[in-house]
């Protein structure tokens, strides 16, 4: 019985997740009637041909034409125009223009002190003095758009703009005020979404904060004494504050929108950036095929044209299965926190303190003298639904009488109702101050200004529920916050980050990589009245949380390495940020033979663990449970490592054609898609998700292994580091995996700079959960280190 019960359930869950994927493509279809039209590579003169038609039919027609990077174009058809279109020649696909959604000082400064390495020659290091080697880099932001007047893009003692940059800073209604300069060399913005509900921004200027948070983190320049109103004070910098800034605002309102997204792609490729940092996208079980996911499409052209492309993994974890952007032409962030704590210390009768979190200005006394109550005790009806709705504080659910003067205790993990919610039920009945009971909460600092508020875990509210229950007049106080900095452990895995497998690629592991995202101090827009608190100017800086937050780290760290290596390839930087994350400290058994390399069994907790905190113990989520490839991918990004990578795995065009063969594209769309594919290409005849594991990246996931049965793969690497070097590998591999490389040493001349090696896995039995591990080569002087996964039940994951 218990077997059918989970095949139902696994059913249900199928079920379920077609249903949302249709009732989001029906809300596109409702999208105003605008589609994109997208023909790759193709000739011109089709898409002057097919634009033409429809502006002779109607005159504004066209919403944006695509001409740079690739063809195409967005209009407003019907779905019978829709239709033929996409049977015209030259035509890859045509959707509905979706929208997605936005993924929302000390991280920098965390970074660089966790990863820090030694190189034995020379001093290259993630020191300021390699930051500023980020110098003429341009990193485009597709955003919200930017505050200019912050002092985080100021171009003091800046070099004129390199001649390279082909881009604009575009009219707007408030170009006397809206001006670029050295640091912020362009800015466009996308109005024409076809809802004509939506009234047009016509600036590039941010009107979120999302995108000057964005901008500020990848390349603000160092500003001293920053801090959200005294917090998290220090030096605020952007991970390569030598680089320009580009910023696209392709979101309104409403979300950001595809055919904005696809045309800033455009745009960019043309304009000249070197590296293209996207905090955004779908939503998990909504990802659109790659034939009509607009960041896939246009981060293959910017790729192909020598731009490497960033973007956020989502917040919809912890769920397995919940990350998105997951081309493997794209570099895909997920989130980690940081070794910086916002305590709000709660002080109970008889002055027992409570170690809370989140960010308050709190006005209590620091003696416990205000009455304290739980929301179940102060609920407004009599029967038990009153009672659980009290508990949690949802709307309508408190007794004003109960209530006031007091501080009420609420529980937040029924999720039905925003945090925010529950606090105005308390406030608006003349509660005191707020104390609320949620884990995930408690790891990213949610604001609540100058309310008296924190928030505890379920472990530490049993200890207050404790004294309320044992005293008759149970009293305490909310203090105000403060900054605890070098708190550990850290870093910890952020619970919304996105989580693999993959959903459509199992055989690509994903995230790629992971970086700083929770409770990030950069620049806001200045004019922001909502984050101001009561008697305060609106904060220059502000402190926000989100895979969003984690992906511009990255792409400041993706800058510097292009500056120091302009002729490198997108995928050899994207190596170099993998195989160079924060490496474990824990021992691996070894045996060396001639011809293969074996590994030993190790300790079951540092088999799944790929990296250590700074308690130099591995990595967990916020549960407590060891991270694993599926959370943090190839480990925390390291500023310092990345520069100096040893060996590079480099993933060309070919493979990333091989891979559209393996999701379903023929021969004939692969060519009008890339304008690079060889005459001689054919898809392989075995073309299979199973083929997508010899892709040359640079982690390694093969699925559906059965039992005593051998796969193999290939990854070849590029020497990069001291022309004759000899590099040995090292596995770490869990019980019941057996792992083997040959060779096992590779060898590299002045003659001999690409060199191939073969793994094999071998399973001795039917593991319960997928099996992690890693293959690392080092030289004594680098280590390059590769994650992979085993998968021996495809439906497993």
């Amino acid at each position: 019985m218990k077997d059918v019960a989970l095949l139902f359930f696994f059913c249900f869950c199928l079920v379920l997740v077609s249903l949302l994927r249709e009732a989001n493509a029906v809300s596109q279809e409702k999208n105003d009637g605008v589609y994109i039209v997208y023909m790759g590579a193709a000739d011109s003169n089709h898409q002057a041909e097919l634009m033409s038609s429809l502006i002779r039919r109607k005159k504004d027609a066209v919403v944006h034409s695509y001409s740079n990077g690739f063809s195409g174009f967005a209009a407003r058809l019907s779905e019978a125009e829709a239709k033929a279109i996409a049977q015209r020649p030259g035509v890859v696909s045509v959707f509905p223009d979706p929208i997605l959604q936005l993924h929302t000082t000390r991280s920098w400064d965390f970074l660089q002190y966790q990863t820090d390495v030694v190189i034995n020659a020379g001093s290259i290091s993630g020191s300021d003095n390699s930051s500023a080697k980020g110098a003429d880099t341009i990193i485009g932001i597709l955003d919200t758009g930017i505050w200019p007047e912050s002092e985080s893009f100021n171009d003091n003692d800046m070099s004129e703009v390199p001649s390279r940059w082909k881009g604009t800073c575009m009219e707007s209604h408030d170009s006397s005020s809206f001006k670029c300069n050295k640091k912020l060399v362009g800015a466009r913005f996308y109005d024409g979404s076809g809802d004509r509900s939506i009234r047009p921004f016509s600036t590039a200027r941010d009107q979120n904060g999302h995108g000057t948070h964005v901008a500020s983190t990848a390349a603000g320049n160092p500003i001293s004494g920053a801090s959200y109103y005294g917090l998290a004070s220090g030096t605020a910098k952007g991970g390569s504050p030598g680089s320009r800034i580009a910023m696209y605002r392709v979101c309104m309102s409403d979300g950001c929108r595809g055919s904005a997204i696809m045309k800033a792609f455009d745009d960019a490729i043309a304009d000249g950036v070197d590296v293209l940092s996207l905090s955004l996208g779908s939503s998990s079980g909504l990802e659109p095929a790659f034939s009509s996911d607009p960041i896939a499409i246009g981060a293959f052209h910017a790729v192909e044209k020598g731009i490497l492309v960033a973007c956020s993994a989502g917040n919809d974890g912890p769920d397995a299965g919940s990350v998105v952007n997951v081309a493997p032409w794209i570099l895909t962030v997920a989130a980690t926190t940081i070794d910086r704590d916002f305590e709000t210390d709660i002080v109970l009768g008889g002055n027992k303190s409570i170690k809370g979190g989140g960010i308050s200005f709190s006005n209590l006394t620091n003696s416990p003298v205000y009455p304290l109550i739980s929301g179940d005790l102060a609920k407004s009806g009599d029967d038990d639904l009153s009672e659980q709705n009290a508990r949690s504080c949802n709307p309508d659910s408190l007794d004003g009488k109960k209530v006031k003067g007091k501080i009420v205790l609420c529980d937040n993990r029924d999720g039905e109702y925003s945090l925010s919610m529950k606090v105005e039920e308390v406030r608006s009945k003349g509660g005191i101050g707020f104390i609320v009971v949620d884990d995930n909460a408690r790891t990213v600092a949610p604001k609540f200004k100058s309310f008296p508020a924190a928030v505890v875990t379920e472990k530490d509210s049993n200890e207050i529920l404790s004294y309320i229950n044992s005293t008759k007049n149970p009293v305490a106080s909310v203090l105000p916050t403060v900054s605890i900095t070098k708190y550990k452990p850290a870093p910890v895995v952020a619970y919304f980050s996105s989580r693999g497998p993959a959903y459509n690629t199992h055989n690509l592991l994903k995230p790629d990589i992971t970086a700083p995202g929770v409770a990030i101090l950069a620049a806001w827009p200045a004019n922001d009245t909502r984050e101001a608190v009561a008697g305060q100017e609106p904060p220059l800086f502000n402190i926000i949380s989100g895979t969003s937050m984690s992906c511009p780290h990255v792409s400041g760290i993706a800058a510097i390495v292009k500056a120091q290596n302009p002729s490198w390839s997108p995928s050899a930087i994207k190596s170099a940020i993998m195989t160079t994350g924060m490496k474990s400290n824990s021992p691996t058994t070894v045996i060396f033979s001639v011809y293969r390399l074996m590994s030993m069994p190790l300790d079951n907790l540092l088999q799944k663990s790929i990296q250590t905190n700074n308690l130099k113990a591995p990595i967990t989520t916020v549960s407590g449970s060891v991270a694993t490839p599926y959370d943090i991918g190839a480990g925390e990004a390291s500023p310092s490592a990345v520069l100096n990578p040893g060996l590079v795995y480099e993933t060309n065009t070919a493979d990333y054609l091989e891979f559209l063969c393996s999701v379903g594209y023929n021969k004939s769309k692969i060519k009008l898609i890339s304008n690079t594919v060889p005459d001689d290409f054919s898809c392989p005849t075995d073309s299979s998700s199973e083929s997508v594991s010899q892709m040359n990246y640079p982690s390694i996931a093969v699925s559906n292994t059965k039992e005593n049965e051998i796969t193999k793969v290939t990854r070849t690497v590029t020497n990069v580091g001291q022309e004759d070097a000899t590099y040995t590998a090292s596995i770490k591999a869990p019980a019941g995996l057996e792992v083997q490389v040959i060779p096992i040493k590779l060898v590299f001349t002045n003659n001999s700079k690409k060199l191939s090696y073969e793994v094999s896995f071998k399973a001795s039995s039917k593991p319960k959960e997928d099996l992690f591990g890693s293959i690392t080569w080092t030289n004594g002087k680098y280590k390059v280190q590769s994650p992979f996964v085993v998968t021996t039940d495809l439906e497993s994951v």
